[in-house]
């Protein structure tokens, strides 16, 4: 991966006695070189390899977008901004109970011609290691697979398109920690592009074709699995989904209009292309549940086949359980 990097420094937050954040400053950025420049370059890799991504906008009151502005203007040098914003950070987090200890790293760089700023505050862990002499020694790591509180800023999305609606990407962190709510507190932005909605609109779009178009039960299947396999290719490979890329894709429907005409004229509020949500698409593909220590889940083209809902007794019927599920059920009856 090649990346030219501007800037890149670290600070740390930890604990006083009192139980209270503190920021201990680097007094100078680091060398945008050897050991920096891997590091940024796994923290990219790492960003991007991660899922559970919100987008967001700057509030137009925002003081870390006007920082922001000064240091693309060169009105505020790197390490004042660094500095800035790691003690802003600081009093975001101290609001909350899961206030935590760790590196916070910022830098500025560019990859394939795209201009970003990273911020994250990554976890420091402690391990072993031998020397040359065989001694036991400790040493502290920093753990950046178990990244959840960072925030890629799109430079160049948000100089040249200042209307997106997802210049700010940033990870919405564990269930029931709220991360996502104190960074975008700490950024003084608000939820932009919302991608889960805008896979939902899909999958619905896609339905409603299929009805229009009048295609049986495996004309429909099959359409659907088009679009699954189509999504999956672009997770796969990173990309989004494009609604005129994947309008050219799709075959076989016999309808007058091809997918994207269908859903412009039907007032479709889909973005010209946006992330793929795993879970949603799935369900293209496959029915999915679970609930009160229950899970199911089986390909969409068993509905019917071999497994039957009765909506008036609230019944599934599967006809031709998987051998293993059988061996475990027949053993224990």
């Amino acid at each position: 991966m090649s990346l030219n990097i501007s800037n890149v420094i670290l600070h740390k937050l930890t604990k006083n006695d009192q139980d209270e954040l503190v920021v201990n400053l680097r007094d100078s950025a680091l060398p945008s070189e050897g050991v920096s420049e891997q590091l940024v370059a796994e923290l990219h890799r790492t960003f991007n390899a991660k899922g559970g991504k919100g987008f967001g906008i700057y509030k137009e009151e925002s003081e870390f977008q006007s920082w922001m502005k000064q240091l693309r203007q060169g009105e505020l040098n790197f390490y004042d901004f660094s500095q800035q914003s790691a003690e802003r950070l600081k009093i975001e987090l101290s609001k909350y109970p899961f206030a935590e200890e760790g590196v916070l790293v910022l830098a500025e760089y560019q990859s394939l011609a795209t201009d970003y700023l990273f911020i994250a505050l990554l976890p420091s862990n402690q391990s072993l290691k031998v020397d040359d002499a065989l001694d036991i020694t400790g040493t502290d790591y920093l753990d950046i697979n178990k990244m959840d509180i960072a925030v890629r800023i799109d430079l160049s999305r948000y100089e040249t398109d200042p209307e997106s609606n997802r210049y700010l990407t940033y990870i919405k962190g564990r269930v029931g920690r709220k991360v996502a709510d104190f960074f975008l507190d700490f950024l003084q932005a608000e939820v932009g592009l919302d991608s889960k909605k805008q896979n939902l609109v899909l999958m619905q779009a896609v339905d409603d074709y299929c009805v229009d178009a009048q295609l049986n039960k495996d004309e429909t299947v099959a359409y659907r699995k088009q679009v699954h396999d189509y999504c999956n290719e672009q997770l796969k490979s990173g990309d989004e989904v494009t609604i005129k890329e994947l309008s050219g894709e799709l075959t076989g429907s016999g309808h007058d209009d091809n997918f994207q005409e269908f859903t412009q004229k039907q007032g479709y509020e889909l973005e010209d292309s946006f992330p793929v949500d795993r879970s949603t698409i799935r369900k293209l593909a496959k029915y999915v549940g679970a609930g009160g220590g229950l899970s199911i889940n089986f390909d969409s083209m068993l509905l019917g086949e071999r497994v039957f809902y009765d909506p008036e007794t609230d019944t599934l019927t599967i006809k031709g359980i998987p051998p293993n599920l059988k061996d475990q059920l027949t053993r224990h009856s």
